[in-house]
Order: structure tokens, then sequence, then C-alpha cells
């Protein structure tokens, strides 16, 4: 199984698949942009939801300290997660919005949904009932966003690069929790703990990438693969013509929308036509579908269980639980934490998902991530006072230890970044057919928010003492970093690599039995791919032939 096909020598490169300098141009990187900061959705509201919440006035206006403290941890984990619970929905529903109306029209709908959510959340004046409608709201809009902007981009991003664009959508994340994070820093120092406008004007931040990624779209081509799905290929060769900068008629631009076309009327064949149950039927039923879409929810377990989305969201109480006092200080540390995220992000989507590979970069990453929760769960475990007695004081022996988890807690952001957070997107938006490729993304993050709501709503309860009905700090972090090691092993026996391979020819990695496809799938599509290259360049020389007899004997027939 192994023989024949061998690995190239340097990793570190990225494929060249003899694709035009022009393809490279302002046009695609625009789009990339563009759908790109949609990204920055999920970014900013897991950023702002924890600082918004630690203000006096927010709690204040819900009468937060008139609660105990079970019901204090579930008023703020419901606050919180509520976005997660809606996104549910909204990812839910992405698939037939997509499909229907197109991944533009899709795009402004769940950006004027999120205006709304936040405009609810903004106006409730303290009534708790209002401050959950709004989240649930916005969550039906950012739920969407992992669905379209990510596929969109895997759409019209040329295949050596696929990964890199991508993976922007994951930078625009961090960009998102960057900018969620020091305005709710300036926000503290500048207008203090107790005013309206403290947790008001970071929110607003909702609404102004809403706007900003709503106006862009009016500037954008609706995706060619979406066309060619729709009867409307000549349209789809005109979008693909300008994205790529080349003439209609270029070699290039004629092969990629002949190569869509091809397959998806080979779906279609395969399916005879059928309608949206032919389509679930094809996801359930054929064995590939069906291994790509366990693989799909297996990241979305795996990466969501792992912890990392929770130290995001609930980062400013994890860093006052390892010893960081006073409320200025734990937003500026979270805020540093969100820059190490975002250069994590960049160094992922620049120098290693297209370069070194999905499968490597992503084992690289939950080893940080793996290394980090260790850590943490091996000082709490030493210091277990820590979360479970009011007003702990750190000995002088423990200060230095402290610091090293507050260290650790930066690793474990930038193995997530690296590794989980950046992949449950990018391989779940390239691995499935044309016919299928919204509805599985549309499972895959439903699957996504159902955990991440699970996570969230979980954690500051799981965080609270065993006496209280949780597992502690030091059990929280044991149990982060048995699914983190767990994920690692599940990577490098059930993954593939997908890097610099078109969308239109993933299905050859998934010819083998599932449980060769992680370790040699790979090889035997390299395989598949020399064979179909052999055959078509067989076919090109035939055809050639065959028209230089027919021009002779239609020139002997003349003379």
């Amino acid at each position: 199984m192994a023989g024949g096909v061998k690995k190239p020598v340097n990793v570190f490169k990225l494929k060249n698949l003899g694709e035009p300098k022009e393809v490279f141009n302002w046009k695609l990187w625009f789009a990339v942009f563009s759908f790109g900061l949609l990204g920055a959705a999920r970014g900013v509201d897991e950023g702002l939801i924890s600082g918004a919440f630690n203000s006096k006035d927010f709690q204040r206006s819900i009468h937060y300290s008139s609660y105990t403290k079970v019901e204090q941890a579930n008023i703020k984990a419901n606050v919180s997660a509520m976005v997660q619970i809606g996104s549910v929905g909204g990812a839910l529903i992405a698939f037939l919005i997509c499909d229907r109306i197109g991944r533009i029209w899709a795009t402004r709908q769940l950006c004027l949904v999120w205006i709304v959510g936040i405009a609810i959340f903004m106006g409730a004046n303290g009534n708790l009932g209002a401050v959950y409608a709004g989240r649930f709201i916005a969550g039906l809009g950012v739920g969407q966003t992992p669905v379209v902007g990510p596929v969109y981009i895997a759409e019209i991003a040329p295949a050596s690069v696929r990964g890199l664009c991508t993976c922007i959508f994951t930078g625009f994340v961090y960009l998102g929790i960057v900018l969620a994070y020091f305005t709710n820093y300036g926000c503290q120092v500048n207008m203090g703990d107790t005013t309206h406008a403290r947790w008001l004007v970071p929110t607003s931040l909702h609404v102004i990438f809403a706007g900003l990624i709503f106006f862009l779209t009016f500037f954008q081509y609706e995706s060619p693969r979406f066309l060619v799905k729709k009867g409307r290929p000549d349209k789809a060769l005109q979008v693909m013509s300008r994205l790529r900068k080349l003439p209609e008629d270029h070699d290039y631009v004629v092969r990629e929308i002949n190569a869509i076309t091809v397959s998806h009327q080979a779906e279609m064949e395969a399916t005879r036509g059928a309608g949206w149950l032919g389509v679930v039927k094809e996801l359930f039923l054929v064995p590939g579908n069906l291994y790509r879409l366990c693989l799909t929810l297996g990241a979305q377990v795996m990466s969501q269980w792992s912890g990392a989305g929770s130290i995001t969201l609930y980062a400013p109480d994890l860093f006052s639980l390892l010893g960081i006092t006073g409320n200025n200080e734990t937003l500026l540390v979270t805020a540093v934490f969100g820059i190490v995220k975002l250069i994590a992000a960049v160094l992922c989507a620049l120098f290693l998902v297209d370069v070194i590979g999905r499968k490597r970069a992503l084992l690289i990453g939950i080893s940080l991530q793996a290394l980090a929760m260790l850590y943490v769960a091996g000082f709490l475990t030493a210091v277990p006072e820590l979360g479970v007695e009011t007003g702990y004081k750190l000995t002088t022996s423990e200060i230095g230890p402290s610091k090293g988890a507050i260290a650790m807690i930066y690793v474990s952001g930038f193995g997530w970044a690296l590794g989980w957070n950046s992949m449950q997107y990018l391989l779940t938006a390239e691995l499935f057919p044309l016919r299928i490729r919204a509805l599985s993304t549309s499972l895959a993050m439903t699957f996504h928010f159902a955990n991440q709501y699970g996570n969230s709503r979980a954690v500051p309860n799981m965080l609270l003492p065993v006496s209280s009905g949780g597992i502690s700090p030091k059990g929280t972090f044991w149990l982060f970093a048995a699914i983190t090691i767990l994920g690692a092993v599940w990577v490098w026996f059930f993954i593939p690599e997908t890097a610099g391979r078109s969308l239109e020819s993933m299905d050859r990695l998934f010819s083998l039995p599932w449980y060769k496809i992680g370790r040699y799938g790979n090889m035997d599509a390299a395989q598949q791919d020399a064979a179909y290259s052999e055959k078509q360049a067989e076919a090109e020389a035939t055809m050639g032939a065959t028209t230089h007899l027919e021009e002779r004997r239609a020139s002997d027939e003349r003379v």
C-alpha cells in the first residue's frame, strides 16, 4: 500500500500547482478579506461578553447580587452561552439559506439578524429575559458565519493557497477578540466600572462589524461553484474570469470551470437529480461522505472540549483564579492573551497550513495545548485552595509557579490558534463535494455550536468546589488535558492531509477502508492522481493524433 509514491523531500515549501501569477490578484484578496471578516462575529462576542458582564453597572441592572453563588454561576453561564445556543439554530438553517439564495445574500441577511439581536440586548435595560432573547437572536446570525464564510472562501480560493485564505477567517476571529479585549480594558480605565457606557460602548463593536460586512458584500461576486450548482455555467465562467483576472477563454479558467461542472454533473448523475432528500441520503449513505462527516463532527467534539474555547470566553475569571488581582490588571492580561492568539493564527495562515500541511500544523498546536493543560492542572492540584477558598493569598513559594500557569494559558491559546481553531473550519469547508458542501458544513457547525454551548455553559459550574456540585478547578483542567491528548491520537490515526488538493479531487482521499484513510489515504490518492494524469495525457495525445489525421484527410480532399 505504501509503496510507489514517495513523500516530498522538503516539506517546508508551498506546492507548485502551475497557477498563473494573475490568479493571486487584489480581487481575490479583497473577497477573502470581506468574507474573512465574518470570523470577527464570534471573536467579538467571545472577547466582549465576560468583560461586559463583569461591569458593576451591568450586574446592578440585572440585580446580580441578589442571587446565591450557584444562581450567579448559572446566570453568568446563561448570558455568556446564549449566543452559542442561538448559533446552533443559525448553523442548522445556514445550509438552506446558503443553497437557496446564495452566499452573498446569505451574508446580508445574517448581518441584519445579528444587528437586531444586539440591539435588543443593548436596549434590555436590566430585563434578564430581554438579555437572553437579544443574545439568542444575535446567535442566529453569528451561527451562520462559520458556514457561509469558510465555504465561500474555499470555493473561490486557488488550491495552493486555500488553507491560507480559509485561515484568514480564523485570523479575524482573533482580531475580533483582541479588539474586544482592548475595548473592554480601555472603557474600564477611562469610563469607570459603574457607568452605563462601560459595557454599551464595547458591545457596539458587534454593530460596527456587522454593518461593515453588509456594506462590503455589494462589491463581491457570487461563488462560481454556487452558480454552476444553480445551472448558470456561463455566469460562473464570467465570475471566475474576473476573480482570476484572466480572459474567459484562458486555459486555466476554462479548465477550472470544466472541472467544477464535470464534478457537479457526476454528483447529479449519481443521485439522479434527487431533491433535498437525495442530498441527505448522499451524505449519510455514501461511505466516503459519511466518513468525512464523522471526521468533522469528531473535530468539533475534540476541539471544543479541549477547553481552549472556554479559556477565551472566561479568560478574565481564569486569570483571577491563577493569581492576577484587580479588574484592570485582569483585563490587561486578558487583552495580551488575545494578541498572542492573533499572532498564532497569522503564523498558522502564512507559514504552516499550506507549507507543512494541515495535519502537522494541527498536531503541533494540540501538543502545545496539551502541555499547557497538564501544567495548569498540576499547579491547581498542588494549590487546591485556589478557586475553592474565597480570598486565598498565594504564598511566596507559590507565586513563581502561578506565573508559570499564567504563561501556560498563553501557550494553550497559541496552540489552539495553530491547531484546532484553524482546522475545525478549514477541514469542514474543503472536504465535501459541492452538492452536499453547504449541508455538511451546516451540520458540522451546528454540532460545533452545540458543543461550544455545552462547554461554555458547563465551565462556570465545573469550576465550583465539589461541595457545591462542581469538579473544582483542578478537575476541570485535568479533564481538558485528557481530552486534548485523546484528540492528538485521534488526529494521528484518522485525519488525512488535504493541502494542495483541489476541492474536486478530495474524493480520492476516501477510497480506502475507513480505518486506513488517516494513515494511507494520501499515498493512495497520489497514486490515483498519477494514474489520472497519465489517462488525461493519453486522451489528449489521442485527440491530438485524431485531429491531425482529420486535418490531413481534409487537406487531401481539397487537393
